[in-house]
């Protein structure tokens, strides 16, 4: 029963992360593309405007905040493997397991607790550009650091659920959701 509900939250968490890596990642042909815009019409025409180079730096900051969590998913974040690689499921697994409950989720817990006052200031003022002709909302751009806690947290618990089916393996973890490093 337990091993079901653990299964079906690694399901959703997994379609929304999934959902969300896919979906971001249009944002890097955006930045692509306004970049070598800003840089054309600077270059080119010498024109310029503050808030399409601003527009980059948010689509940017997007890509890299808001994918976070669909690289955990794809265990694609860095890890030093000289030993790990040689382990087994279940040791990869306990491994991981205490990454995330004692590196990952401590940290998103600071990331968070360390950013609430300044997020709710910018959403107090509702923060704009200091630069003239510059995007009015850097308050929206500020909270992409709560949307990073929140996105890595629940993979990060997903993950927890997913290495607790390896380790206690009375039902196997959906076959869409084991990671790569299970695979192997």
């Amino acid at each position: 029963m337990f091993s079901s509900f653990l299964s079906r939250f690694i399901q959703i968490t997994d379609h929304f992360t999934e959902w969300l890596g896919k979906t971001i990642a249009w944002l890097t042909l955006a930045v692509v593309l306004l970049s070598f815009s800003v840089v054309l019409l600077r270059y080119g025409f010498n024109l310029g405007w503050v808030a399409m180079q601003e527009s980059v730096l948010y689509a940017h900051g997007a890509v890299f905040m808001l994918g976070a969590a669909y690289t955990l998913k794809h265990d694609g974040h860095v890890r030093v493997d000289i030993f790990y690689q040689k382990f087994s499921a279940k040791q990869r697994a306990w491994v991981n397991l205490g990454g995330t409950l004692f590196l990952l989720l401590p940290v998103c817990i600071f990331i968070f607790y360390v950013s609430v006052d300044y997020v709710l200031l910018s959403w107090e003022i509702l923060e704009e550009s200091k630069e003239p002709g510059g995007i009015p909302a850097v308050y929206l751009n500020k909270t992409l650091i709560w949307l990073l806690v929140l996105t890595l947290s629940v993979q990060g618990l997903a993950e927890i659920a997913r290495n607790l089916l390896v380790i206690y393996p009375k039902t196997t973890p959906p076959s869409d959701s084991i990671s790569t490093a299970e695979k192997e």
